[in-house]
């Protein structure tokens, strides 16, 4: 079938052929498939060459300081059951599941990301269930004691739908952790920093890679 002179392809044979496993910086102890230059994103999101690249295909930073957060303390979510938002690749879900929590859901908009999940998933040896769904209308998950978020503070339409959902989730009795490298549209007022870590951000060449992420809970 083509769309617009476009083949469609399938996602997960396209990531496995097309996109390395690689280890991420920061976190060695986590695998992903990471897209490279000549990954032919395009392709599988069903766009054109010079579109934007999709995010899950690659680490942010957020997710990882986030993810190492989890690592380094496995007490927080030992036991307990975690939600991804906004998953992407599954780098904080698959450290969720991997530091001892007793359920992880990772949820994602990009039927992709729920390919790639799935994968990486797999090759770090962890159970994770991935599903493609828009939440932040729905009511706060009854099946989560811990809500993680990496990287959704970088539109601002985005932020506040977010933000909404998140304190419905705070109310509800489920705690809040947010990895972010302090977009714009991170709402700082509104958090508490618990911890800062350099880290590598795929959207940060102008620094060399390198930015200063935190680890925040909501006020």
């Amino acid at each position: 079938m083509k769309r617009s002179g476009i083949s469609r392809v399938d996602p997960a044979s396209f990531i496995k052929a097309n996109l390395p496993i690689s280890p991420v910086l920061s976190i060695p102890e986590i695998l992903l498939h990471t897209a490279g230059p000549a990954s032919g994103l395009w392709r599988l999101a069903g766009r054109r060459e010079a579109d934007a690249p999709p995010y899950w295909a690659y680490p942010w930073a957020g997710g990882i300081v986030l993810a190492r957060h989890l690592l380094d303390w496995p007490e927080m979510v030992a036991g307990r059951r975690v939600l991804d938002l906004g998953a992407g690749s599954g780098l904080v879900a698959i450290a969720a599941a991997k530091a001892g929590a007793a359920t992880v859901m990772a949820v994602d908009v990009d039927a992709n990301a729920i390919a790639a999940i799935s994968l990486n998933a797999t090759i770090n040896d962890v159970t994770i269930s991935a599903v493609a769904a828009d939440i932040l209308d729905a009511p706060p998950p009854e099946a989560a004691d811990l809500l993680v978020v990496g990287d959704l503070f970088y539109d601002p339409s985005l932020a506040l739908r977010v933000m909404t959902f998140l304190r419905l989730c705070q109310a509800s009795g489920i705690e809040v952790l947010i990895g972010d490298p302090e977009r714009a549209y991170l709402p700082h007022r509104e958090l508490r920093r618990i911890s800062t870590r350099a880290v590598t951000d795929f959207g940060a060449a102008n620094s060399g890679g390198a930015v200063q992420a935190g680890v925040f809970s909501l006020s």
